[in-house]
């Protein structure tokens, strides 16, 4: 963060200062997590539904905070405000304002938006420093928290944008006031809360709506709406995808061992790239963070070069590892339809290329709202359609909803659990060479099931 007297900080963010000297100055950064705090951080005692950060304002001072942000007396160094979110925000806004030279890129979509900002923190360290988190900051507490990172020698910083209801990505953007805004695509993630994909649409846009003149909007081409989305007079609209009206695409397709390569095709020129991450939905990503790299006139061959050494960062998403002569695929984060038909077909390019068997361990796909069942019975017949071998279902039966009605239920052997645990019997039936997906939405905590999977093949003498 930028430097600022307690005092300065108390009056922007209409605050009191208490049990501490007003004009010790500080350039901490907040944390909301007490076990993060350090000698460079303070405090924000946040308030939420299962946790009041103010239970833990001893240990976050004895880890070395410098102070607290907090909404009730307290007996440490502390700025009392009404409410601590909003204190954040206030103070985010503030500090961005100042930083008249940083340059903010903003990342929204159903699907990709973490893929995608690791891909672009790759390519734009080379140039300058940025700012982007291992995490997922992308909601009305953790881009304040983002943005609160930066100083004066931050050149670039990244910045997810969730949304759960029209118009958290207006309040979000006027945090961040981003200078390039990416819309990835319009899928079906929380259809169970907006209701349409004309509504997630709408609620994604207010990205592209937010840019100011001299800024570039950077529009997807993978579905029906993003390409449409309007642009404010003054901003540079740029379509990325594979299509020849693309001013980014990819050219000249291949896949290696479940990787993609292919030509990155800017107005600056051609470049060959080979993706390190597993999937032929990365060029997408990979698409959209040379845009936006473009956009800030990075050279092709320094994107080229970025986005063929970028590994995956954050976790569960498309991890491979070899457990033993077993191939297992940790893409647990979270899950949607579109996520999850892109992993099923890296899986059946992968087993495919192998020669094992492929096994797609599913949990539910959360917030599908009233077409859930209809989504997961259509992702049961896309495995046994691109010819997977296996189907294991946990804890939802949908997913077998159609392949009951196909004879001998179709292309795929179907498998039924109804939690993770009994779901780990399956690991009897896997032999050598075999490819293992597991996929579910973040809620149901399938990361623990990778975990419980690589300790029995650990045991197992396949």
């Amino acid at each position: 963060m930028i430097k600022l007297s307690l005092n300065q900080i108390a009056e922007i963010v209409n605050g009191v200062v208490i049990n501490a000297d007003g004009l010790q100055t500080t350039s901490a950064f907040p944390v909301i997590n007490s076990k993060q705090a350090t000698n460079k951080t303070f405090f924000a005692a946040f308030v939420g539904t299962k946790v009041d950060g103010h239970d833990f304002i001893d240990e976050a001072i004895a880890n070395g905070a410098q102070f607290s942000l907090v909404s009730r007396d307290c007996s440490t160094p502390a700025i009392k405000v009404a409410d601590v979110q909003k204190a954040l925000s206030d103070l985010a806004i503030y500090v961005r304002n100042e930083l008249s030279n940083l340059q903010v890129i903003g990342i929204t979509g159903s699907q990709g938006k973490t893929t995608t900002k690791d891909l672009l923190r790759h390519i734009l360290s080379v140039a300058g420093e940025t700012v982007a988190p291992e995490e997922s900051l992308n909601n009305e507490l953790g881009v304040p928290l983002l943005i609160l990172r930066c100083t004066e020698t931050t050149k670039f910083c990244i910045v997810e944008m969730g949304a759960r209801h029209v118009g958290d990505i207006s309040h979000l953007a006027e945090i961040a006031k981003p200078h390039v805004g990416i819309v990835l695509t319009v899928g079906s993630a929380h259809l169970g809360e907006f209701g349409s994909r004309e509504h997630i649409a709408k609620a994604k846009s207010e990205l592209i709506t937010s840019l100011s003149a001299g800024g570039t909007a950077i529009l997807g081409t993978y579905d029906e709406f993003t390409s449409k989305m309007i642009v404010p007079t003054g901003v540079k609209r740029v379509l990325f995808g594979e299509k020849p009206n693309c001013e980014i695409r990819a050219a000249d397709i291949e896949v290696r061992e479940g990787r993609a390569h292919f030509d990155l095709v800017t107005p600056e020129g051609r470049a060959a790239v080979g993706l390190q991450l597993l999937g032929m939905h990365q060029i997408s990503n990979a698409l959209a963070a040379a845009a936006a790299a473009t956009a800030l006139n990075i050279p092709i061959e320094t994107i080229s070069a970025a986005l063929s050494t970028a590994e995956v960062s954050s976790k569960w998403r498309m991890e491979i590892s070899q457990v033993g002569e077993i191939t297992l695929i940790n893409d647990s984060y979270n899950a949607n339809p579109e996520s999850v038909a892109a992993a099923l077909r890296t899986l059946a390019l992968i087993s495919q290329e192998s020669g094992g068997v492929s096994w797609a361990i599913l949990g539910k796909m959360q917030e599908l709202g009233e077409s859930s069942a209809a989504e997961h019975a259509a992702i049961g017949r896309l495995v046994s359609e691109i010819g997977i071998d296996n189907l294991v279902a946990v804890g939802i039966k949908d997913y077998l909803a159609d392949l009951d009605l196909m004879e001998e239920g179709g292309a795929s052997a179907t498998h039924y659990f109804d939690t993770k645990e009994n779901a780990l019997a399956i690991v009897e039936h896997f032999a050598p060479g075999d490819v293992v997906l597991v996929k579910a939405s973040r809620s149901g905590e399938f990361n623990l099931l990778v975990d419980s999977i690589k300790e029995k093949l650990g045991e197992a003498e396949l």
